[in-house]
Parts: C-alpha cells; sequence; structure tokens
C-alpha cells in the first residue's frame, strides 16, 4: 500500500489566470478534482495528503466530498518555499501515520489526467527499488547552450529523458534524504527525484504517459477542456 501526496501549493502564474491553475473549474470541478478522484480510486493507495495553502482548503474539500468516496484523505501539509521543500513538509506529515518502509507516490494538482494503469506501474515498479520515475523520451533534438545564445555541444537524444509525476519513493530513505539538504540546499532543488539521485538512492525509470501532460499555459488548460468534453460526449452515447 502507499501514501499518495498531492502537491497543490502553486500560484500557476505562467497561465495568466486570477487564481492557480489547479483551482481553475472544468466543467463545474476545479482542476485539482480530477487527481483526487484517481488516487482516491486506486486500490493501492491508501492515503491521500494534500499540499495546499489555507485560502484554497475550503474548495478542495468540497472536491473530497464528491470524489475521495474511499475516506481516504488525510489532512492539509503547508507549502514551503519551494516545491520540494513544499514535498518535504508533506513528507514528515506522512511519517506521522504512515510506515518509513512505505512508499510515497508524489503528484502535481496540475496533472489531472492521471491514469490508472501509471499509478499501478510506478507503484509496482517500487518493489525492490528506492524509487521510481516515468520518463519520456525525447523527440526533439537536445543542444546544450552555456550562455542561451551560442550552441556549445550537441546532446545524444537517446540518453535524454523527460520526467513526469507521479513519482515514487520508499519513505524513509527518501525524507533522509531531503532531510540532509535542509536548511538552504533544497532550496537549489528542481525535480522530486533530484534529492534521491543525489543520496545515491536506487531510482528506475519506467515508461511514462503523453497524455499525463501538465497545465502550465493556456493552451494546456484548453486542451485539457477538450478532453473533458469527448469524455462527457462519449458518456453520453
Amino acid at each position: 500500500m502507499a501514501a499518495a501526496l498531492i502537491l497543490s501549493g502553486g500560484t500557476g502564474t505562467r497561465l495568466g489566470a486570477d487564481i492557480p491553475k489547479q483551482y481553475i473549474e472544468i466543467y463545474d470541478r476545479p482542476v485539482i478534482s480530477f487527481c483526487i478522484e484517481a488516487l482516491a480510486a486506486h486500490v493501492k493507495i491508501d492515503s491521500i495528503q494534500i499540499v495546499a495553502s489555507e485560502q484554497w482548503q475550503e474548495l478542495i474539500l468540497n472536491s473530497i466530498e464528491k470524489h475521495d468516496h474511499g475516506g481516504k484523505f488525510r489532512g492539509f501539509s503547508t507549502p514551503g518555499e519551494n516545491r520540494q521543500l513544499s514535498i518535504y513538509s508533506g513528507l514528515k506529515d506522512i511519517r506521522n501515520y504512515t510506515d518509513d518502509s512505505g512508499v510515497v507516490l508524489i503528484h502535481d494538482a496540475a496533472r489531472p489526467l492521471l491514469s490508472w494503469q501509471l499509478v499501478t506501474d510506478c507503484l509496482a515498479a517500487a518493489d525492490g527499488h528506492d524509487g521510481v520515475l516515468p520518463v519520456l523520451p525525447m523527440k526533439d533534438t537536445v543542444y546544450k547552450s552555456m550562455d542561451g545564445k551560442r550552441i556549445d555541444s550537441l546532446l545524444k537524444r537517446s540518453e535524454i529523458y523527460a520526467g513526469q509525476a507521479p513519482e515514487a519513493f520508499r519513505i524513509g530513505t527518501y525524507y533522509e534524504a531531503n532531510r540532509k539538504l535542509c536548511p538552504d540546499k533544497i532550496l537549489a532543488i528542481n525535480g522530486a527525484t533530484e534529492p534521491a539521485v543525489m543520496a545515491g538512492m536506487d531510482i528506475v525509470m519506467i515508461p511514462g504517459d503523453e497524455g499525463n501532460f501538465k497545465i502550465t499555459t493556456a493552451e494546456d488548460l484548453e486542451r485539457f477542456r477538450e478532453i473533458i468534453q469527448k469524455q462527457k460526449n462519449s458518456w453520453k452515447v
């Protein structure tokens, strides 16, 4: 069994909306509700912790009432100064009710199209390893530039991957990897798997899901809206 940690503390400024993207309503429900529903419905997820600012917690609780049919929600965690400190905040709370030998599945509220299969694959791959990272192969030619103006080298595309969420980690080992980076080094962390790699944890990669995109721009939001509309139309058939 595993604990899910949903990160919902971001401000979503790149989208240009008045509210964070994870709280924008698509057909009368906020974006975050879709991943709450997906994680609550999965038989191998036994608890859900959500990192969110207090001002949005009532909205989230309303979504939980409608979409967490298994009663798996355990509580809110306080957002940190950056994404990784938010993860660390959630980990500390999860350790109050989950054994360190268990697995935490970390997911972004702004990735609402989380599939049952990807959650299943992440948890299955975690067996015998310290962590799991879903990845997508690079489709474009990738270049390295030191100053952002001139090309310094061509990177080998076959060796470059784009990481996705959810990422799964052994709770105790991953907590220690993050704790050792506090208070300052953790502020420079950009991806959830980075502390695990720095700590020498055994992290395996699995195929990601092209449909599991993150809503970052207005175009992403419209793409998500169109997908949900198609699903609604198919239910009517």
